[in-house]
């Protein structure tokens, strides 16, 4: 596929979609900048607000003489889900609002649509051997099972209408902006706080927010990737205690873990209604990220380390001075 001049970033105000309209920017490519309301972004990246996210909303203003659609946008999943149909207000974006931007783009000849999946559906956890794209889809959750049926649905679309159509399923993303569950560890991490988790040998695959974008980009126009779904990360699997020192020598301060019982500390977990929160640090998610390597050539541009040293030096400056938080 020859290079496209012209792009549509849904959910170009989140983590990763701000880092992907800077790079495409940079790579002289024209960005629209899908947000619900008004945000600044770098020069030469033109911001349109749609105000929803759903299987009504006209995107006739974005789609015009469009190469190539990055759908980002989506409910994300949540810690303490409250509503009492979770599944149908997952669907409302993530499948119907889907459905309706890629019908729309195939109508205005959009050649190409990225969508950004979600390691989730392949499942929660993995026994003894990593993801690979080829296993069946085992989501476990709302979210999960949501972006399962926007996969469904958008292969379905595809083949209708010719428009190419390219999956990537990220596990954990990572970096400067980071928030949630991974903002929370580098917390911890910084005030060296003494952690309950130095038995735990678990594996877990990460993706360095600069690296997914590459790979985006990469998936945006390589001729092999129509049609193709990938799982990709850095390469570099670590437990939960290297994680842990990891973080802990980017930010030069002490690792302070040590050993506790996993039957002990799952115990206290469902005491305390965080059953959830101990079962992502203690259990293994590897993916096998060969076959984007082997199809399209694609390797990461950033190690492990420097991903970690970007996100921790960032982390370190927006805490630093009077601006602190």
């Amino acid at each position: 596929m020859s290079l496209p001049l012209r792009v549509l970033v849904t959910g170009a105000n989140g983590f990763v979609g701000r880092a992907l309209c800077r790079k495409l920017s940079k790579q002289n490519y024209e960005v629209l900048a899908y947000t619900r309301t008004p945000r600044t972004f770098d020069d030469g990246i033109i911001n349109l607000v749609i105000p929803a996210l759903d299987a009504t909303t006209d995107w006739c203003p974005a789609l015009n003489q469009i190469d190539v659609v990055f759908h980002l946008a989506a409910r994300v999943h949540v810690m303490h889900e409250v509503v009492s149909d979770p599944l149908a207000i997952f669907k409302e974006v993530n499948l119907y609002g889907t459905k309706n931007l890629a019908q729309q783009a195939a109508k205005f000849g959009v050649k190409r649509f990225v969508y950004v999946s979600s390691i989730k559906v392949n499942g929660e956890f993995t026994e003894g051997k990593p993801f690979v794209e080829s296993d069946n889809p085992n989501p476990q959750d709302s979210y999960g099972v949501s972006k399962w049926e926007a996969e469904r649905v958008l292969h379905e679309i595809c083949r209708e209408t010719g428009m190419e159509l390219v999956i990537v399923r990220p596990p954990l993303v990572y970096g400067p902006g980071v928030k949630a569950n991974f903002y929370k560890l580098l917390q911890l991490v910084n005030k060296a706080l003494p952690l309950p988790l130095g038995s735990i040998k678990n594996r877990r695959s990460m993706v360095y927010v600069e690296n997914l974008v590459d790979a985006l980009i990469l998936c945006a126009t390589h001729p092999k990737a129509t049609s193709q779904t990938y799982l990709l990360s850095d390469g570099h699997d670590v437990s939960t205690p290297q994680l842990i020192s990891d973080i802990a020598l980017a930010m030069q301060r002490p690792s302070r873990v040590f050993p506790l019982s996993l039957s002990l500390m799952r115990f206290g977990a469902k005491l305390l209604g965080r059953s959830t929160a101990v079962d992502r640090l203690t259990q293994s998610l590897e993916i096998n990220g060969s076959k984007i390597r082997n199809e399209l050539g694609w390797q990461p541009p950033y190690t492990m380390k420097q991903g970690l040293q970007a996100t921790t030096d960032w982390f370190r400056e927006l805490n630093s001075g009077p601006k602190a938080k």
